[in-house]
């Protein structure tokens, strides 16, 4: 035990005192805040770019209910033939033209209406465009089947269904969307240390095997206790950086948001009434409460740690097969498949079912679970199932360490060869 507390601590301090990590400890930080800001900034400038639309309207009708807005001005070219209209719109450098032309059907003006453009117009802009036409096509189709709009538009009817349990709390709309929210988040900072700090595992084994000080060490240490020593040391080193980190992030957000103006928030359209926004925003906030928070944030921990675990032998293990980071490429694919198809199925499965058979099952494998089961905690897992996954994963983490210190042991003093999957087999007899 004295051994292994010693390895711990010479891999934290070896981690923490290593250039690299020190720089990209306090610089990434800066470059994600950054990146916020910059994101933001040009997604300012794009909203403040006024799109001027010429409109050609031969028939007269429909011109006077294209309305300039906040990014999009109309201008009236009626009065100028439509190749006229065309060359001002080139010259000019407006946007792009709408032509409809006079003479024709209802009928086939559904079909005939033109924009002419330099490039394909943004698809929300020329959504506007037809729907203000439709309904003022349909209204016209009304008035000549004498059918009274008045009364049509009185009694059109604005369904907003209400949803609540069964305990009569009421939640939103985009309830499935908050839940996936907190559970993607938790499953995508699980996918992220996994590959960032195995990855230095791997990296920490490669190293010393290739400058031979491998040897000396396990000249007075078990190579399993080697290979704990060094998850845990690595570990430790890592939930410190991101501590740091989740610190430094937080604080610069505050100064971008409050002192640089930067708006690091979603902007919310402005079509939708003050009112319902408020209303939208206090049930989100109650979902938001109504979430299993005590149980997402210590499943996070039982979860983070043990998904971690279990992958982090399997990096140890390819980091004492081979000599090179070129050389672990190779083996690389039993981590990356089984993470991404976590990810994957958590993100396009939970969120439509998260009950269902693939949810379930794929909560219940331990290369999956870990991602999976953090993604549907938020819509509420029966206990059973998660002791089942927990089990099945602390069976899989003692199997997968034992498996890789077979592989750690053998590995760790073979040089100059690049080993084959059927070699690392044979490994594990000796």
């Amino acid at each position: 035990m004295s051994n292994l507390k010693l390895i711990i601590k010479r891999e934290f301090i070896a981690r923490v005192r290593n250039k690299t990590f020190v720089v990209m400890t306090f610089l990434s930080p800066l470059i994600f805040v950054g990146m916020i800001g910059l994101i933001t900034w040009l997604t300012t400038l794009n909203k403040d770019e006024i799109r001027e639309i010429a409109i050609v309207d031969e028939t007269g009708s429909f011109e006077p209910y294209f309305k300039s807005s906040k990014g999009i001005s109309y201008i009236d070219y009626t009065n100028l033939p439509l190749n006229d209209a065309k060359d001002s719109v080139v010259i000019k450098d407006l946007y792009g033209l709408l032509y409809i032309p006079g003479n024709t059907s209802n009928k086939e003006l559904e079909k005939s209406i033109q924009f002419y453009a330099d490039e394909a117009p943004n698809i929300d802009i020329l959504q506007q465009i037809e729907k203000i036409i439709s309904e003022e096509l349909t209204h016209q189709n009304f008035k000549k089947k004498g059918v009274d709009i008045a009364v049509i538009e009185s009694s059109k009817a604005k369904v907003d269904i209400q949803i609540e349990n069964f305990l009569g709390e009421k939640t939103s709309k985009i309830s499935s969307y908050v839940k996936m929210f907190f559970g993607g988040l938790a499953g995508y900072l699980l996918l992220m240390f996994v590959v960032i700090y195995g990855n230095m595992v791997m990296r920490s084994v490669i190293e010393e095997k290739t400058s031979r000080i491998i040897e000396v060490i396990i000249s007075s240490v078990k190579p399993v206790q080697l290979m704990i020593g060094k998850i845990l040391g690595t570990t430790l080193a890592g939930v410190l950086q991101f501590f740091i980190w989740v610190i430094i992030g937080g604080v610069l957000l505050f100064i971008a948001s409050f002192y640089l103006g930067i708006d690091v928030q979603p902007t919310t359209p402005g079509q939708i009434p003050q009112d319902e926004l408020m209303e939208q925003s206090q049930l989100i906030l109650q979902d938001v409460l109504n979430l299993p928070l005590i149980s997402l944030v210590v499943l996070f921990l039982v979860y983070f740690i043990g998904g971690y675990f279990l992958y982090s032998s399997i990096y140890a293990a390819i980091g004492a097969a081979v000599d090179s980071e070129t050389d672990s490429q190779q083996f690389m694919l039993p981590i990356i498949v089984p993470l991404m198809l976590a990810f994957y199925v958590g993100v396009f499965a939970v969120i439509e079912n998260p009950h269902g058979t693939i949810s379930t099952v794929f909560s219940m494998i331990p290369l999956t679970s870990p991602i999976v089961m953090l993604m549907r905690v938020p819509f509420g897992v029966d206990w059973w199932q998660i002791l089942i996954s927990i089990v099945i994963l602390i069976a899989s983490i003692w199997f997968m360490v034992m498996f890789a210190a077979k592989i750690y042991r053998i590995g760790i003093l073979m040089y100059g060869k690049k080993p084959s999957y059927k070699e690392i087999f044979k490994w594990l007899k000796y």
